[in-house]
């Protein structure tokens, strides 16, 4: 089977500003010195500000075949959207070819295409025309359009007044319902609610059935592995691997899981700005500092913080999730059997610590609560990565692995006093 897409060495270039801070000047000053220049007749000429250049994409090359289901994982930056937007003739490669045959309808952004000033039916009709349809294809199309998007009230509404909610299920509708060859969808669906996600995802799988190609951006391993027949994984602007989808998330992850060990359990959080009271995350493995766990071991989660006022009810909440970002432990020291911890403090090192961690092996994901009995103060998410190995026994391995994904673990909490 012939392709229908296919890429030849492409790369893309971008040239970051590095302005010199000397150079910074107010608009009270720019004015003021156009205004001494044109009395004294002497231009002066603006310092140079350094550029340095940047390759979203390097030397990428793959072939999609008609009808294939492809999911596109890397990491934040890695140049996925990049990718999508040279495919879709948003922007056009600094160097290489990209060769299409057919149509593409793409979803790259909130919105894509839309007019804020004219109303959803209007810009059914101009989105419909920029993807290259004709007025009859998109009349014969609309009222499915429409119930799909469940926007039938605001139809008439300029969609500057929409939700973002409203945004996405529209355009989705639109460039899922047009009879383009190629649907490309970035992370968009995030935007809208977990019903409205499996419906795309659903009507995604009802194109790829009729034979149209789609590629798909995707944080969530869940559903490109349940979508995607293959897979594409990009780490910074380079293809790292081509392979069916359940060979790619399983590339991708392992190198996710290297990437966080490499920290060795400690997670710095003084440089991070957003966080106004978790300063420093440690993870305990038996005794040690480590992000590896044997199944049945003992794991100690310490969370540094500090702040300006007292906390009476200081409350640590941690949840565990697998790799398709579902929640598998979620406890904190409040509601967990009356662990309630009564002591004013304002600067410590919160302690919760599993004893016997009973958690198939495989990697998993950490997100963090910080608050003072009522709410959250911070929050962390995604802080790191465990990765939980296989215990081995001499008559054979863990025999409930793969049944039992889990159990409720007896956990200890404990706060203790942290000076510098």
């Amino acid at each position: 089977m012939s392709y229908i897409i296919k890429a030849d060495n492409v790369g893309k270039q971008y040239f970051l500003d590095h302005l010199n801070k000397e150079s910074y000047v107010s608009l009270r000053d720019v004015i003021t010195n156009r205004f001494q220049n044109f009395l004294k007749k002497d231009k002066k000429v603006p310092k140079e500000n350094k550029k340095e250049k940047f390759w979203a994409l390097k030397d990428v090359s793959f072939e999609v075949k008609e009808g294939d289901r492809i999911g596109i994982v890397g990491s934040n930056g890695a140049g996925k959207s990049t990718l999508l937007k040279v495919l879709s003739r948003i922007t056009y490669p600094t160097k290489g070819k990209i060769h299409i045959k057919g149509r593409i309808a793409s979803l790259l952004e909130v919105g894509t295409g839309f007019h804020p000033e004219l109303t959803g039916r209007e810009n059914i009709f101009l989105n419909g025309a920029i993807l290259g349809m004709k007025r009859t294809e998109i009349n014969r199309k609309f009222d499915e359009i429409v119930e799909f998007a469940g926007v039938e009230k605001f139809l008439d509404t300029p969609v500057k007044r929409y939700s973002s909610g409203m945004y996405v299920r529209l355009a989705f509708a639109v460039a899922a319902h047009l009879e383009s060859e190629i649907l490309v969808v970035d992370e968009v669906l995030a935007v809208g609610d977990v019903d409205f996600q499996k419906k795309c995802l659903g009507k995604m799988d009802d194109i790829s059935s009729g034979g149209r190609t789609i590629l798909f951006v995707s944080h969530n391993m869940a559903a490109v592995e349940s979508l995607c027949n293959k897979g594409i994984f990009i780490s910074n602007g380079k293809i790292m691997g081509q392979g069916t989808s359940r060979e790619i998330i399983d590339i991708y992850l392992n190198n996710s899981i290297k990437n966080s060990l490499e920290k060795q359990g400690v997670i710095d959080g003084l440089y991070r700005g957003e966080h106004k009271l978790i300063k420093r995350v440690e993870i305990w493995a038996n005794g040690n500092i480590s992000n590896t766990v044997n199944m049945g071991g003992e794991l100690e989660i310490r969370v540094y913080f500090q702040s300006l006022e007292s906390l009476l009810y200081p409350v640590l909440g941690i949840i565990i999730k697998d790799v398709f970002n579902t929640p598998v432990i979620g406890v904190n020291n409040k509601n967990y059997i009356g662990n309630l911890i009564e002591i004013p403090i304002n600067k410590g090192v919160f302690i919760m610590k599993i004893p016997f961690l009973q958690l198939i092996s495989g990697t998993y994901s950490i997100d963090i609560h910080f608050g003072d009995g009522y709410r959250d103060l911070d929050v962390w998410k995604n802080v790191t990565s465990i990765n939980i190995e296989k215990m081995k026994f001499t008559e054979g391995e863990f025999i409930n692995e793969g049944i039992n994904k889990f159990f409720l673990p007896d956990i200890k909490w404990d706060i203790e006093n942290w000076s510098n």
